[in-house]
């Protein structure tokens, strides 16, 4: 992947996970041909293991010259009651989340007092 066409290798994104699209305010250009425009997605697969865990990966591509600018991978799983995201990616950054599948997060509750 490419560390001269983004402006900050894998910034920290906090709980934002991406399972598509471009954090495009962290492209800078494309440094085999100097364009910046929206880059195309190739090569996108959805793996799914035998305990449910979801995996997504696909490439960020110059649309002009085909220059690989990062590989995205996004992962997706049920850990108890939690659904946990995570996303790593030269271009998007990396980030996690954790959700409450209950109506009521007893730790979200917890952390506003």
């Amino acid at each position: 992947m490419c560390q001269d066409c983004v402006k900050e290798k894998h910034p920290q994104r906090g709980t934002i996970c991406l399972e598509s699209g471009s954090y495009l305010m962290n492209f800078a250009s494309c440094i085999a041909c100097g364009r910046k425009e929206p880059l195309k997605i190739t090569d996108k697969s959805t793996e799914e293991d035998e305990d449910g865990e979801e995996l997504i990966t696909y490439k960020h591509v110059c649309p002009s010259c085909d220059h690989i600018v990062a590989s995205h991978e996004y992962t997706f799983r049920v850990e108890g009651q939690y659904q946990e995201y995570m996303m790593t990616c030269l271009l998007c950054g990396t980030a996690a989340d954790s959700v409450s599948i209950l109506p009521e997060d007893s730790n979200r509750t917890n952390h506003l007092f």
